[in-house]
């Protein structure tokens, strides 16, 4: 008998599972998703100027087109079809939908108007449809973002750009507007430890130094001249580069460029002043203790009116899956019988899109392993029927490619698409199709 599984998330946790299930004879995969689109932090979460990474979706298309994997999308779990009848209806359930929420700052003052977690500017910028009315006041002078990693280099960087080095990437259109159109002259990325414990990559770092109209700056005395002896070899090979990027900012003066991007190590964020809006945050100075950050009660205030906070993604909640931390509780992507987890759902949103390859095949090989001789449950027509009798519109993976080629038909010169920031706007396309 055909084994039949639902992915919950058409993500790439969600597709490499579904790759590696595939592969096997005698396995139907459905990969079910909220949103007509697919390909979840890959379309709304990668910078729109980042287009080469986004080019992975090619091997999703090929997972895709196999006989004997579907795609269900706008068809929200928790909502339209539970936990529970999931379970009913297929032999094994695995979650695979990411992170879909921020983490809270866990400031006084984090409600204040101009205060943003990450996954929601970062979807505003990229046209996620949840977040298409955020509409940010870019009309300011300066904005700080805390967290040092990567999402917290795009924030930076994407508020310094030009229209001119967007004009290849696929910003919305709202959001180009507002960011071209600002008068933002300074941003500061604030992290609590030093250089050598930030998680930037080099291509990012990079990018940091080749700004058109910004430059970046550091606190000399706060960037060591080489990294510490008895760091781990491998980790050394990545922060090695990393930490020549920052040493070769160390000439730069705040205010000679138009922009500029303030590096601010050893300090964390204390309090987000100001009354209804935000007027600045207040830090605090840090040391290092055995790699810990510790205060130092030497405080100082950074005046701005827009704060992002990239400091984690947490899942959201639904029922039937029991949730701790953020992430779906599991013993290595196993949460009960018949129902896993894999990708950021699975062990919180660390790594990179390829982590999740090696991840996902891992769970998969558990659910083959537990599911032997298990098959028998009515699957993907027992589903089709449900959200049938509940009148839940159901998106293809064929509905997908109308979309995708008319966002691609809508390009401005240059870029590789404009995409629809709607739902209702992505569901008109499939019925015109």
């Amino acid at each position: 008998m055909t084994l039949q599984v639902a992915i919950i998330g058409a993500g790439p946790a969600g597709f490499y599972a579904a790759e590696a299930l595939a592969k096997e004879e005698g396995v139907q995969v459905d990969l079910i998703d909220r949103l007509p689109t697919p390909h979840g932090l890959i379309r709304s979460g990668v910078a729109p100027d980042h287009q080469t990474t986004k080019k992975v979706t090619k091997k999703y298309d090929q997972t895709a087109a196999r006989e004997n994997v579907r795609y269900i999308g706008n068809v929200t779990m928790g909502t339209d079809v539970s936990v529970a009848e999931l379970r009913d209806l297929y032999d094994a359930v695995i979650i695979a939908f990411g992170a879909e929420g921020d983490r809270p700052i866990g400031l006084p003052g984090e409600d204040k108007e101009g205060v943003y977690g990450s996954f929601a500017f970062v979807g505003w910028y990229n046209g996620h449809p949840d977040f298409t009315d955020l509409a940010p006041d870019l009309d300011i002078d300066a904005a700080v973002v805390i967290g040092n990693g990567n999402v917290a280099l795009d924030c930076a960087r994407l508020l310094v750009r030009t229209e001119n080095e967007m004009k290849a990437s696929d910003i919305a259109d709202h959001a180009g507007e507002a960011i071209y159109g600002s008068g933002v002259k300074d941003v500061y990325i604030l992290g609590r430890r030093g250089p050598v414990q930030a998680s930037f990559s080099i291509a990012e770092m990079r990018e940091m130094g080749e700004l058109e109209q910004g430059i970046s700056v550091v606190h000399d005395a706060q960037i060591p001249e080489a990294l510490p002896e008895d760091m781990d070899p491998k980790e050394a090979r990545s922060r090695k580069p990393v930490l020549e990027v920052l040493k070769s900012f160390r000439p730069n003066v705040s205010g000679s460029a138009a922009k500029t991007v303030h590096f601010e190590f050893f300090c964390r964020p204390v309090e987000i002043l100001g009354d209804d809006r935000v007027t600045g945050v207040r830090v605090e100075r840090t040391r290092l203790v055995d790699n810990r950050a510790i205060g130092t009660g030497e405080m100082f205030d950074i005046p701005c009116q827009l704060v992002i906070g990239c400091i984690g993604y947490v899942s959201r909640e639904v029922e039937g899956l029991p949730m701790e931390g953020g992430v779906v509780v599991n013993i290595d992507g196993r949460v009960d019988q018949g129902l896993y987890c894999v990708g950021w759902a699975k062990r919180g949103p660390t790594g990179t899109i390829g982590t999740n390859r090696p991840d996902a095949q891992d769970v998969a090989a558990r659910v083959l392993e537990d599911m032997k001789g298990g098959a028998g449950k009515p699957g993907g027509a027992g589903l089709d029927a449900l959200l049938i009798d509940r009148a839940i519109r159901v998106t293809t993976y064929d509905d997908w490619s109308a979309i995708d080629a008319a966002e691609i038909a809508r390009a401005k010169e240059g870029a590789p698409r404009r995409k629809f920031l709607t739902i209702p706007d992505m569901l008109s396309v499939v019925d015109e199709a």
